[in-house]
C-alpha cells in the first residue's frame, strides 16, 4: 500500500501533467484553427459586441496587426506554459520516489508553467479582456467563464504544490 505522502506527490504529478495536456491542446487548437480564436480576440479588441452606447468603446482598437500581435502573443506565452508543465511532468516523475527536499525542489517548472497560465487567464482574459476591453459586456464574445473555469483549477493546483513534503 503507498502513503499518503505519495498518493500526494502523485495527485500534484496528475494537476501539473493535466494542465501540460490542456494548454498542449489549446495550443495545437490555436494554431490549427487560427482564425477562429482570432475572430474572438479581434471582436473582444475591437468592442463591437459591448453594450450600445457604452462609455468604454473609446478604448477599442481596430488594427488587425496588432490582433495577430495579440493572438501571437496568447499563443506564444500558451506554449510556453504547456512547455514548462510538460517538462515539470518529467521532473516531478524522476523525483517522485526521492526525499522530499528533491521532491520539492523539482517544482519550479511547473509552478513557472501555472504562473504563466495565470498570466493568460487571469491578467489577460480576465483583466484586459474583461474588465478593460469590457468582455463582460459581450453575449457574443465572452469568454469570462471559461477563464475562471480554467484560472480556478490553475490556483487549485498552484496551492496543492505548495503543500510541502515533509
Amino acid at each position: 500500500m503507498y502513503s499518503a505522502q505519495y498518493l500526494f506527490r502523485v495527485a500534484k504529478i496528475i494537476c501539473v501533467a493535466a494542465i501540460g495536456l490542456m494548454s498542449l491542446l489549446v495550443v495545437v487548437g490555436n494554431t490549427t484553427d487560427y482564425y477562429t480564436n482570432y475572430d474572438f480576440v479581434q471582436h473582444v479588441l475591437k468592442m463591437d459586441t459591448i453594450f450600445p452606447g457604452s462609455k468604454l468603446q473609446y478604448r477599442s482598437i481596430h488594427s488587425n496587426t496588432f490582433f495577430h500581435l495579440a493572438y501571437l502573443l496568447i499563443i506564444l506565452t500558451e506554449a510556453a506554459m504547456a512547455i514548462c508543465c510538460i517538462w515539470g511532468t518529467f521532473v516531478l516523475c524522476r523525483n517522485l520516489k526521492k526525499d522530499a527536499s528533491s521532491f520539492n525542489a523539482s517544482k519550479n517548472w511547473a509552478v513557472a508553467g501555472i504562473i504563466l497560465g495565470i498570466l493568460i487567464w487571469f491578467i489577460g482574459f480576465e483583466v484586459i479582456g474583461g474588465e478593460w476591453f469590457a468582455m463582460w459586456q459581450s453575449a457574443a464574445w465572452n469568454g469570462l467563464a471559461s477563464a475562471e473555469r480554467i484560472l480556478s483549477f490553475l490556483v487549485l493546483t498552484l496551492m496543492l504544490l505548495h503543500l510541502r513534503d515533509e
